[in-house]
């Protein structure tokens, strides 16, 4: 485990009240990788609290597919349900 291999580089708004599209809009370039041989090459699992539209860990993902990783997995704890 190694809770440093992607950092947030920019302040984002809360994601509550935004749709699908605004949430993905607003964590858009959000993270960073900031030493890529560290993931270079390799399966990254990222595991999430609540999964709501999964816009950040989208942009978490692809963020670590840009560095290099070889594979990305989302565990998340829960998911939210809309009626």
């Amino acid at each position: 485990m190694d809770d440093n291999l992607l950092l947030r580089v920019r302040k984002t708004p809360i994601q509550g009240g935004l749709d699908r599209q605004e949430r993905a809009d607003n964590v858009s370039l959000a993270f960073s990788v900031p030493r890529p041989e560290r993931v270079a090459g390799l399966s990254v699992v990222l595991i999430d609290d609540v999964l709501t539209t999964g816009a950040t860990v989208s942009e978490c993902a692809r963020t670590l597919l840009d560095a290099g990783a070889a594979a990305v997995d989302i565990l998340a704890l829960a998911r939210v349900i809309r009626g």
